[in-house]
């Protein structure tokens, strides 16, 4: 799928999902460690539920579960490696 192949998947918005977002967390982390970024969707103006701190725990119970290490790439450098900012 695109993931192996290099695609970015940008995971936010859990407020306004019809489904359970680990799965397909865990899926994309095994398909390419490198591909999952997360995000707060704040404000979450269009979400029937706003961002609350439980979706990171989510992201952070889900990733972890698959391998150490994973969490901290989807939260922090993955990001990084994507918009590559400068560091003073």
């Amino acid at each position: 799928g695109l993931v192996e192949r290099g695609a970015w998947v940008k995971a936010t918005g859990f407020g306004r999902l019809d489904f359970e977002p680990a799965p397909v967390l865990q899926a994309i982390a095994r398909a390419n460690p490198g591909a999952l970024l997360v995000g707060t969707d704040l404000p979450s103006t269009r979400a029937p539920r706003p961002f609350a701190a439980a979706d990171l725990a989510l992201v952070v119970a889900a990733l972890d579960s698959v391998g150490p290490g994973l969490a901290e790439r989807a939260l922090v450098e993955n990001a990084r490696a994507l918009y590559r900012p400068r560091r003073s």
